[in-house]
């Protein structure tokens, strides 16, 4: 968009954890310059006196920030905010302030801010369709099927841990709602609800209200009230914001 983006990210601590502090070094240092004590570990015998103890100690702080959100917000935004300055040619402050996040707890809930994020453009009237916005993920897809640089759409019952659903339902769901929008008739469901919100039990409505907002709704959390009331008590919260939405996008099905 011309002042704000959207990004749906998957956090895998799990994998990060699996992986060697060897694996982490290398994939730490594809993206930054690193420290010279680690680069000597990895190239050398220093792995078991004072200096592979402080390099260790390095990768695991890299290890961290390799799955932490905040650092990934930070970094993403930094470059942006450099292109962006040197364009204009100017420099000072381009955010306006800290990014805002939202816990997706089940697939209804990533299916509805996928669908949000990649119909952005055509809301606010930037594209006539999905496939003809820029800079959307649904544009990449199509353009070029082969790119590996997304997370892969799965079909139902592959058990990949991508995307929990298949391509093909994933645009037949954009493409209705995008219909809809262009029909000027805010609530109207059409009668060919795509399949997929049968199969994951959701109510066409309040996916439409929730797809043809303007302004994204500052939850905290997007999912059922069963999941949205157990992260609450494993984070030791009494009230996570997102919950009537949740309730609506989500019916309980857990």
């Amino acid at each position: 968009m011309s002042n704000h983006y959207h990004v749906v990210l998957k956090v895998d601590s799990g994998q990060a954890q699996r992986w060697s502090d060897e694996e982490v070094a290398h994939r730490w240092l594809a993206i930054y310059s690193g420290q010279r004590k680690v680069k000597r570990w990895l190239s050398a015998d220093e792995r078991v006196n004072d200096k592979a103890s402080l390099a260790r100690s390095t990768v695991a702080t890299w290890r961290r920030r390799l799955y932490d959100l905040s650092w990934f917000m930070r970094c993403l935004n930094e470059r942006i905010a450099r292109r962006a300055n040197q364009e204009d040619e100017c420099t000072g402050r381009f955010w306006e302030g800290r990014f805002h996040s939202q816990a997706l707890l089940d697939e209804r809930a990533l299916l509805a801010c996928m669908a949000y994020v990649d119909l952005n453009p055509v809301r606010a009237k930037m594209a006539a369709t999905p496939e003809q916005s820029d800079y959307t993920s649904i544009t990449a897809r199509i353009r070029n099927p082969d790119d590996n640089c997304l997370v892969p759409f799965t079909e139902p019952g592959d058990g990949a841990p991508n995307i929990p659903f298949s391509f093909k339902e994933y645009l037949k769901l954009v493409d209705w709602a995008g219909r809809n929008m262009h029909s000027g008739k805010r609530g109207s469901i059409p009668l060919q609800v795509p399949a997929i919100l049968d199969r994951l039990g959701v109510d066409a409505s309040p996916v439409l209200e929730y797809l043809l907002r303007e302004d994204h709704c500052q939850v905290s959390v997007l999912g059922s009230a069963v999941r949205t009331k157990r992260l609450a008590s494993r984070t030791n919260k009494k009230f996570l914001k997102g919950l009537t939405l949740g309730k609506q996008l989500c019916p309980e099905a857990d």
